[in-house]
């Protein structure tokens, strides 16, 4: 159940993020979430997208630096404290979060969060044992 974010290493300079969203859009590449980290000199944009290989293959013909990542795509109750809920799972397992955000889309009744985490494959199986749902990866590419 693990998604394939695509990251995106740009110079913080006027227009480039723009660049990067021409190129996915003019070959019929959706955004379905999006993070955008930076510093003074450069920043990092993390995509969901609708096709991710085909996504890194564009952005890198444009001569932009990608990798491809392994997130989760996790069903948070949405309700006070259905973040916490998850959060506190975690903690008792003793997983790191590196990072997280938001999607733009729900998928059911709940909220869907991104979830990068140091170990991905014990927070599967922790997420398992405590009845977590995560969205399966092509559910979350289309939504």
């Amino acid at each position: 159940m693990k998604v394939k974010q695509v990251s995106i290493f740009l110079e913080n300079r006027q227009g480039r993020l723009a660049a990067v969203t021409k190129a996915l859009g003019s070959n019929e590449i959706n955004i379905r979430a999006f993070s955008v980290a930076d510093t003074a000199d450069f920043g990092v944009v993390r995509l969901i997208v609708n096709d991710p290989n085909r996504a890194c293959d564009i952005l890198r013909a444009n001569g932009f630096m990608v990798t491809m990542t392994d997130v989760l795509a996790v069903e948070v109750p949405d309700k006070p404290g259905g973040l916490a809920y998850i959060l506190e799972i975690l903690q008792k397992a003793r997983l790191n979060i590196e990072y997280l955000y938001a999607f733009v889309e729900k998928r059911s009744d709940n909220a869907l969060v991104i979830f990068r985490l140091e170990d991905i494959d014990t927070a599967l199986k922790v997420f398992e044992e405590n009845n977590v749902s995560l969205a399966p990866s092509q559910e979350v590419y289309q939504l």
